[in-house]
């Protein structure tokens, strides 16, 4: 069994000029304490994504407040657990998602997983540098005043200002090195809570003290039942599983350098629950806010800080938005579409080229988000994208676990050829086809009406058939 004190691997390749590589990560570079991974999460809750998407859950499904805050605070506790499980082989061997992804799918199979998560990070890279943007835009509007002009694809010429702003700034960040990216990162999230809870004092006073009652009900269906308050609260769980689903399978990208496995789970711990609890807590009470002040119910906070006509606010959270939007949609995003891209054809690929090729994308998915993508529903993404990443996640998680009792081999999975993960032909059949037969079920769950019913399940069915196909047949085969 090879250690980590091995500093080059057979076929690893280095990923650019900042010298991040798919070999395993050396004992000197295993340096994140608890405090890091905690501020990992903390910019991925804080994201204005991340706001838009729980305050459209307190209005969709028509739950009364604290079921909702309840159902947000048991999908952080679940994905707590969930990515202590998908870290471990990170953390213990200094290896990234797709080097893991190798064990179970193959040295060529892994391609798969890597590409297919690179493409959900596509998806939402794209999504976010978007979001990031509305922030830009609205720090415009507060210093000149305009509304922006005539709109162009659902954007005004502001808008697409801004847009192409942020895009262009993405791309200035990652070609100076990842160094910049956790600067940035570790500056902007603190900030977000000091505008966050400013804008709910804002809107406590306007609404003459009556914010907290109102919001306790006034998302809450009048003719709701019982049942209607235990289908919302399990719609809501899982699509937030659905919306931590892409971080949960390459969380080893973040873990690998964890200075050990009580670090990793401490920050999971403090950084999950907690952050979910208070940014739940602030989303609530400030689209609640809105809408009793202004009689909308709002779910992007840019608009609500634009409706409270005060232009230091407007700045000030225009800049706090944007920096912590853009921060973790570098790291959570970038990270996983790069190293999936890249490993595609690591000798052709560099870093610098794949992150070109993804803010190609980024362009397309970004400048199309207002006027035809989000027309599908933000709820309805989160599920199919999550739901087609789980088959992969309860693949990994059982053969890691359940077939190899936590054991790998570093020089086998470097191997292009030959070697216990290479499978003959660099594919592990096994899982391929449980992956396609979980992963087509799961999408089903989404998107059939007679599927409707399993509503809030679509992460959880996804994992569990697809770990459970791939347990039932790989238990009798020789694929260990």
């Amino acid at each position: 069994m090879t250690t980590l004190d091995q500093t080059h691997v057979a076929g690893s390749n280095t990923m650019g000029p900042e010298g991040n590589t798919l070999s395993p990560v050396r004992p000197s570079e295993k340096t994140w304490g608890w405090f890091a991974i905690f501020n990992v999460w903390a910019n991925d809750v804080q994201s204005l994504f991340g706001y838009s998407l729980v305050a459209s859950l307190f209005i969709s499904y028509g739950v009364g407040g604290w079921t909702a805050f309840a159902a947000l605070i048991t999908a952080g506790l679940f994905t707590m657990w969930m990515v202590n499980l998908s870290g471990a082989a990170g953390e213990k061997y200094g290896i990234p998602y797709p080097v893991f992804a190798r064990a179970s799918l193959g040295t060529e199979g892994a391609k798969l997983p890597a590409i297919l998560r690179a493409t959900v990070a596509v998806f939402w890279y794209g999504v976010q540098v978007y979001f990031a943007s509305t922030a830009v835009a609205l720090l415009i509007r507060s210093l000149t005043g305009s509304e922006g002009g005539t709109e162009i694809l659902g954007l005004t010429g502001i808008d697409w200002v801004s847009f192409l702003i942020v895009w262009s700034l993405h791309i200035v960040i990652f070609w100076r090195g990842m160094a910049w990216v956790e600067t940035f990162l570790n500056i902007a999230g603190p900030f977000v809570y000091v505008v966050m809870i400013g804008l709910v004092v804002v809107l406590w006073q306007r609404s003459d003290g009556q914010l907290l009652e109102a919001t306790a009900t006034i998302f809450a269906n009048p003719e709701g039942t019982f049942w209607t308050e235990v289908t919302g609260f399990v719609a809501i769980v899982g699509t937030m599983v659905a919306y931590f689903a892409a971080v949960m399978i390459n969380f080893s990208d973040f873990s690998r350098y964890a200075r050990s496995k009580s670090a990793m789970k401490m920050g999971n711990l403090t950084g999950l629950p907690f952050n979910m609890i208070l940014f739940s807590a602030l989303a609530l009470l400030t689209t609640g806010g809105a809408a009793v002040v202004f009689g909308e119910k709002i779910i992007n906070p840019t608009e609500i800080v634009e409706r409270t006509d005060s232009v230091l606010l407007g700045v000030i959270a225009a800049i706090t938005f944007f920096a912590a939007t853009m921060g973790i949609n570098l790291v959570a995003n970038f990270i996983p579409a790069v190293n999936g891209i890249a490993n595609l054809s690591p000798d052709k690929i560099s870093f610098r080229k794949a992150g070109l090729i993804t803010s190609a994308f980024a362009l397309v998915i970004g400048g199309f988000w207002t006027s035809f993508i989000s027309q599908f529903g933000i709820s309805g993404f989160v599920n199919t994208l999550g739901a087609t990443l789980a088959p992969l996640f309860g693949i990994m998680i059982v053969d890691y676990y359940m077939h190899r009792n936590e054991e790998l081999d570093l020089d086998d999975l470097y191997k292009t050829e030959g070697g216990r993960y290479y499978y003959g032909n660099g594919w592990n059949g096994v899982a391929v086809q449980a992956f396609a037969i979980a992963a087509i079920f799961s999408v089903a769950t989404v998107w059939v009406p007679w599927f409707a019913f399993l509503t809030g399940y679509n992460w959880v069915i996804g994992a569990v058939l697809g770990g459970a196909l791939y347990h039932a047949v790989a238990k009798g085969k020789a694929v260990v």
